[in-house]
């Protein structure tokens, strides 16, 4: 029974890694941009801002700028969750993100565009209170994408994209160990690569389609000098393919409806860990699925403004028999609600806020120890637009 606990601790720290993104499908952000949260992530097909460099960089030839077009915001992350009915402290989360996309002729556009993809914040006092003593669990990772990109306007209806991914990931952990030991690994950071392949196609005037594939991210090994040598394991950004098709009904009136699956198996399944400190498991076996997710935006310009809802869905990555080596993971949320609103201050200035809650869910794991863990989300995105 204590060291299905103790493994629990250790898994509650390494895991978290879905909390400071935005509102999120497993451990990926489900959107980087206002504009982008009020159609529930769902803007594969038609980009919504200059952040389509992190979504699709086709879609920065569909953006209808003259030269350029600049986005920059930020969002605020509200995610109150619980472990065993503990409240987790430090709740309010700051995620800038922006991005920019320039016309260079008729046919080639170059971008950029940076943002949160993961990231995690837990700081629970007493992650089983079963046990004897408060077993706190206190951890932090951020991880940062830089995407420089180029899109090429075949002809009038097909668009091809690219990006190159560099991304860097910061992790630090603090918690309960085997034997009586209290494991801590200091702030570290480590850089990885990937890119991501996009197009977009115009089937007729109110019908167009997109499709996206970003590749694994290699992540650099995370390394931790600890008294009894260097501590290691690998904790790579997973694969997904993405397509959408946007809808246009009538002048003014947007719907679009994305897939996108993850390949998360791949990546955070099973975690081996060389050289393992006093109480750490030699293997992190989160047992992680793929997650297939569904989204669906409508949009209506009302001229100098416009408005929009989403909703999106995605089962948790984690089934009730993975609880146990998950404590602490914000991964288990699957509805998301959106709303969003623009507006035009003049010609090339414009403003864009949204609102999304993520409903609450739990799960209680389905073998001994019955550990539950529960979250909800509140986020707040704000973006400021200039296009000429």
């Amino acid at each position: 029974m204590k060291n299905q606990l103790v493994a629990s601790a250790v898994s509650a720290a390494l895991c978290s890694v879905a909390l400071s993104a935005h509102a999120t499908n497993g451990d990926q952000m489900m959107a980087t941009s206002a504009a982008q949260a009020g159609m529930g992530g769902a803007t594969i097909a038609q980009a919504q801002d200059a952040l389509t460099v992190l979504v699709n960089p086709a879609g920065m030839a569909d953006l209808g700028m003259t030269e350029m077009r600049m986005d920059l915001g930020f969002g605020l992350l509200n995610p109150p969750r619980e472990v065993n009915g503990q409240e987790s402290d430090s709740n309010w989360y700051l995620m800038p993100g922006g991005g920019a996309a320039f016309n260079v002729n008729d046919r080639l556009f170059l971008g950029m565009a940076l943002g949160g993809i993961a990231g995690m914040g837990v700081n629970v006092p007493d992650a089983m209170p079963a046990a004897l003593g408060n077993q706190p669990v206190v951890t932090t990772k951020q991880v940062f994408r830089f995407s420089p990109a180029a899109a090429f306007k075949v002809n009038e209806a097909l668009a091809l994209g690219a990006s190159l991914n560099i991304v860097n990931q910061t992790l630090a952990m603090s918690i309960p160990g085997g034997g009586g030991n209290y494991v801590s690994l200091p702030q570290n950071g480590q850089f990885g690569f990937g890119a991501t392949l996009g197009a977009t196609y115009k089937i007729n005037p109110k019908l167009q389609a997109g499709l996206t594939y970003t590749t694994k991210t290699d992540i650099a090994k995370m390394e931790y000098n600890t008294p009894t040598g260097q501590t290691s394991f690998d904790m790579d950004m997973p694969a997904s393919l993405g397509v959408g098709l946007s809808f246009k009904p009538m002048p003014g009136l947007q719907v679009e409806f994305d897939v996108k699956r993850y390949a998360f198996e791949d990546v955070m399944e099973s975690i081996p860990v060389t050289n393992p400190p006093p109480g750490f498991p030699a293997a992190l076996k989160f047992g992680w699925e793929d997650q297939t997710v569904y989204a669906i935006g409508v949009k209506k310009d009302l001229g100098k403004m416009a408005v929009s809802v989403g909703f999106n869905y995605g089962k948790s990555p984690i089934g009730e028999e993975d609880v146990n080596m998950n404590l602490g993971s914000t991964a288990i949320v699957e509805k998301h609600l959106s709303f969003g609103l623009t507006r035009k201050f003049s010609d090339k200035v414009s403003g864009a806020f949204a609102y999304t809650h993520a409903f609450s869910n739990d799960l209680t794991s389905s073998v001994a120890p019955y550990n539950k863990i529960e979250i909800d989300q509140n986020q707040y995105n704000f973006n400021v637009s200039y296009l000429f």
